[in-house]
């Protein structure tokens, strides 16, 4: 069979001949009579009108067929359609039920009836009425297992109607209690044939048929293999072994540029794309397989990448959609494609009538189209674009970023700062028309900055191995990596559920959500004895707690006993575990639970992915493995929470609440078994003391002196107190704290030692130093205090520099960059005025094309303003304030920013008098404020010059000049004063202008950067405003004196 790589006619570069062949993939030449493997990807299903003959399910009428893409090991793409897969649920029957034959015809009948005005031709809604034995999932009932039907319908739409019309009493008037009609068909197949995301899919030489240009069956995608195989006849291997391997998949970055009008956003249907830069690799590999950059009107050469010049923009968006079908990718990623580039490449399209461009997907007559969906988040109502590529993944690295990371500001400068180490130029929208508009290296520029854009994103990929994770935790908990993607964390459980739920004889009931007030109580938190500990503090952690205790105790649906159950069931004391809860469960003796089971087999194949690891020296699957383990971890921890989250699949209290109760009191035994054991009684030096204690960590002061000495206590406590509690509940020495600064509940700081030689890093929680709603400012000085703390023990040395700092401030000499304030837009209107959405209405006014979006974090400084103003007016921009000159508040930061965080960590060390000793004295007497260029009084006011030497208001008869009458005769000195402080600017703009250039990558153009989340960039702004206010001064002195110079 030829399943040659089918082309699509592109256009070619009006300006240049270029070359294809390298990013198309290889052509093939395939037998359907030898086997197929390949690694699958993505997978959906579809409706198809007829059945695909010799296959099993529906004989007649239309059908759903599964379709799973996905790649070869040597890089051929596949597209395979598995038939004869119906979608199915599950209904409780009362033990006396016998009559399935006028069961399924009642319920056929009536689901025809319901959905006569569908599209779709069905003739038997119901295909099959089985009975299984099996249990619910929920709660212990005892050891005899119940009645149920297995209910076949003929399409996905179906299983809602036959579920409402059951529970509606269709048949006998009855109600019917409904199990599994909330799982949907992908889910549901996946789980049937134990296919695992991103697995390995094997079909045997026979079994499948390919097609071709002579096949009966039409071809319908773009893959190089599309073939045809019953859900019964292929083999999905589990990811171990050979099949941990990752396909060479093949990744495409892009990133466009848009010519927009002044002030304004662009926009599809106005404004064009001029330039799409594209960047693409291979999964697992260091070498990019194609850089190139389609670019409208000429372009100069670039060394490092392809130039692609166009006439039009119709050419050239059709060329780059033939590039992308020719590339073929399986993945997507850029940064904030899902909602700018992708929907403003489909909008602009469609604009200019351009017919095929939408066809981006791998299916031939699918069009790809965007749908806006409003998803309920922690933050607030948000609006997420999402647009079909059918056989692709679209992986948005801001999604990821977001998702992943907890940063100041998501911008791609600052992601890339943060994670890489270098920054971008950062080019304003408002100026890309004009170097459009400009000549051949002009809009080089603007190639390259866009080069560097579609470039980032996927460095920060391969960086920090997001796509190799998240392949992992597809495999581990069971769903496709789009899922991941778009459908949040329950249904990674449920998925592990299902599975295991149907290899056990369980079936999962539908829950229906209704508001409850109910709640458990959470984790202790052991009152901290506040301090600064100059003595090794010992830490000693519960490994896994909340998995450990539900294995331990065996707490699961499947083993809860309602209260008016016990008797009924006859229960004896030794077969129930009363929770400190009061919530009984049947221990493992009667029933092993089904979660405690699947928490075993993922912390048992974590270990024996850790240890795999150690071994492993290929990098690619070194990644592969610490992405199973990392994914392990998450997979075992996310199983309490699913139980305890009200507004989910199946929630349970009673185990959430047990497990938290377990918790408790687990900690508090703990602390007293540490303090009775290790205690002068016993012959120890000293009374161990525990100072705190939070949800699975409890701190122990031994009181020994030497690091050495507390881990071996630390160690010796672990073991005695692991014999303690049923395994496999074990404490473990982790780590010592010296010094230690104990804050209060959640906050503390200290040095980290696993190694009595030698520290391995300064941990902080809950303190200003990891949180992203204060200044850098905070950051910066909190910082800085604890390391004289903790690394030089030097707390004289910490309390200097803190009042010089606040003494910097209240002088206007700190640089606003360490003002900025940055906090998310996270919804339109509050219940009380915010200072960063009032500040955004301002800048929407000023700009409306520069106007912060839903989901934005968005910088600000507080300026001065009059007396018992509230803080929301007197948020401002910061660019705003450094042109214009306009005063800081340096109170407000000093009362609302820096005073709590700093008397926090200082009063752990000078007590009471922290706040007295910090915040007045002789360091807060002096203040410096500056005069706004902006304002309701500037406009009746008139300057005065005033002396260069002595600052004396000039009299009439000498404005203008530069010194009063008694400082004329030291002119010649003020002069080289003057002139010694503008080399100073002059030298420190010059080392701040190199430093943009080195970052911008060339030192023959004018610095374009605009980044707010880059200090360099308001420093640079700042000394470019002094050296204006020096060269002034200086011209005061005349031309005569100059000259003379």
């Amino acid at each position: 069979m030829n399943t040659n790589k089918r082309k699509d006619g592109h256009g070619t570069s009006p300006n240049k001949k270029f070359k294809t062949e390298r990013i198309s993939r290889p052509s093939l030449q395939l037998d359907s009579n030898s086997s197929l493997t390949f690694q699958q990807l993505e997978l959906d299903h579809y409706i198809n009108k007829a059945p695909y003959p010799n296959m099993p399910g529906a004989q007649t009428g239309s059908v759903p067929v599964m379709r799973m893409f996905g790649v070869t090991a040597e890089g051929y793409s596949v597209c395979c359609h598995v038939h004869g897969f119906s979608p199915y649920f599950y209904v409780l029957l009362p033990s006396d039920f016998t009559d399935v034959l006028e069961f399924k015809k009642k319920l056929n009948f009536a689901v025809l009836l319901d959905v006569k005005a569908v599209p779709e031709k069905v003739s038997e809604a119901v295909l099959a009425v089985e009975i299984k034995r099996g249990k619910s999932l929920l709660e212990f009932s005892g050891h005899e297992d119940s009645k149920f039907a297995k209910i076949t319908v003929a399409l996905p739409r179906f299983v809602a109607v036959g579920k409402r019309l059951l529970e509606n009493g269709v048949y006998g008037n009855k109600s019917f209690s409904c199990f599994e009609t909330n799982v949907d068909i992908d889910l549901r197949f996946m789980i049937d044939t134990s296919i695992l995301g991103c697995s390995w899919i094997h079909l045997p030489p026979g079994k499948w048929y390919g097609r071709g240009k002579d096949s009966k069956w039409p071809i319908t995608s773009r893959c190089q293999i599309e073939c045809d195989v019953s859900w019964e006849d292929f083999v999905a291997h589990p990811p171990e072994g050979e099949w941990a391997k990752v396909a060479p998949f093949r990744i495409h970055s892009f990133d466009i540029e848009c010519a927009g009008r002044k002030g304004i956003f662009p926009e599809p249907n106005v404004d064009p794309v001029i330039q799409i830069a594209n960047v693409v690799k291979l999964y697992g590999s260091d070498d990019v397989l194609t850089r190139n950059v389609f670019t409208l009107n000429t372009c100069a050469p670039i060394g490092h990448a392809e130039v692609r010049c166009f006439d039009t923009e119709h050419q050239m968006l059709e060329a780059w959609a033939d590039f992308v079908r020719e590339l073929d990718p399986d993945v997507f990623t850029g940064y904030n494609i899902n909602n700018f580039d992708i929907p403003y490449l489909l909008d602009r399209a469609k604009h200019l009538k351009l017919k095929k461009f939408d066809f981006l997907g791998r299916i031939l007559s699918i069009q790809s189209s965007v749908k806006e969906t409003v998803n309920q988040t922690k933050f607030g109502k948000r609006t997420f674009k999402t647009v079909n590529f059918e056989g692709r993944v679209a992986y948005d690295m801001l999604v990821v970023m977001k998702r992943d990371f907890r940063l100041r500001s998501y911008t791609l400068n600052n992601v890339s700062n943060e994670l890489l180490g270098e920054q971008k130029e950062d080019v304003h929208y408002s100026i890309i028309t004009d170097l459009q508009n400009g000549d051949e290296q002009t809009r080089r520029r603007l190639a390259v900055y866009c080069i560097k854009d579609a470039d980032l994103p996927l460095r920060l990929l391969d960086h920090v191995k997001s796509f190799a994770n998240d392949i992992e935790m597809a495999r581990v908990t069971g769903v496709s990596i789009t899922s991941l993607l778009t459908k949040g964390e329950q249904v990674k459980v449920v998925a592990q559920l299902l599975r295991h739920s149907r290899q056990s004889g369980y079936f999962m009931p539908t829950h229906h959500y209704a508001p409850s007030t109910e709640q458990y109580e959470g984790a202790t938190v052991i009152e901290p004895i506040r301090g600064y500990y100059t003595y090794p503090i010992a830490t000693l952690d519960f490994s896994s707690l909340y998995p450990s205790i539900m294995i331990a105790h065996n707490l699961c649906y499947t083993t809860l006993v309602r209260p008016n159950m016990k008797d009924k069931l006859g229960l004896a004391p030794d077969e129930i575990t009363v929770t400190p809860s009061q919530n009984i469960f049947v221990k493992s003796s009667v029933r092993q639970g089904l979660l405690p089971e699947i928490l075993q087999q993922l912390l048992a194949a974590r270990k024996r992915a850790k240890t795999a690891l150690k071994d492993e020296k290929d990098p690619v699957m070194q990644a592969v493995l610490n992405g199973r383990q990392l994914a392990l971890k998450i997979s075992a921890n996310s199983v309490y929470g699913f139980t305890g989250a009200q507004v989910g699949k199946l929630p349970c209290l009673e185990i959430s609440g047990s497990v938290t109760a377990y918790g408790r009191s687990m900690i508090e035994q703990t602390r007293a078994e540490v303090e009775r054991h290790y205690s002068i009684a016993n012959g120890y030096e000293n009374d161990a003391q525990v100072i705190y204690g939070d949800t699975d960590s409890v701190m122990v002061n031994f009181k020994v002196k030497t690091l050495e000495s507390a881990m071996e206590l630390g160690r010796e406590a672990a073991e005695l107190i692991s014999q303690k509690f049923v395994k496999p509940i074990k404490l473990e020495f982790e780590k010592v704290y010296y010094p230690y600064l104990l804050i209060n509940k959640k906050r503390y700081a200290g040095l980290y030692f696993t190694n009595p030689s030698k520290y391995d890093k300064m941990d902080c929680k809950g303190i200003e130093t990891v949180r992203r709603d204060n200044c850098t400012l905070v950051v910066d000085v909190i910082n800085t205090c604890l390391q004289k703390l903790l690394i030089h023990r030097d707390p004289e040395g910490a309390i200097a520099y803190a009042k010089q700092v606040i003494s910097d401030l209240l002088q206007n000499n700190i640089d606003i960059s360490q003002l900025v304030i940055t906090k998310e837009l996270t919804k339109a209107d509050y219940a009380a005025k915010q200072a960063h959405v009032e500040l955004s209405k301002k800048m929407t006014k000023r700009d409306p094309g520069n106007a912060p979006k839903l989901g934005d974090r968005i910088p600000y400084v507080i300026i001065a303003a009059a007396k018992n103003t509230p803080a929301f007016q007197k948020a401002e921009d910061p660019i705003y304030v450094l042109e214009n000159n306009i005063p800081i508040d340096a109170t407000y930061y000093l009362e609302n920013q820096l005073s709590k965080p700093l008397v926090r960590i200082f009063q752990p060390v000078l007590g009471d008098n922290a706040e007295s000793i910090l915040l007045r004295g002789e360091h807060t007497r002096t203040k410096t404020v500056v005069t706004s260029r902006v304002g309701a009084l500037s406009a009746f006011t008139k300057k005065k010059d005033t002396c260069l030497g002595c600052r004396s208001v000039l009299t009439d008869n000498c404005n203008g000049a530069a010194l009063c009458m008694h400082c004329k005769p030291k002119e010649s000195s003020l002069y080289q004063q003057e002139l010694s402080h503008h080399r100073l600017l002059e030298d420190r703009f010059a080392a701040l202008f190199t430093e943009c250039q080195r970052c911008m990558g060339s030192l023959h153009e004018e610095i374009l950067c605009t980044s707010r989340d880059c200090p360099i960039f308001y420093i640079r702004k700042k000394v470019q405003m002094e050296l204006q206010t020096s060269d002034k001064r200086i011209n005061r002195f005349g031309e005569n004196l100059i000259e003379e110079c």
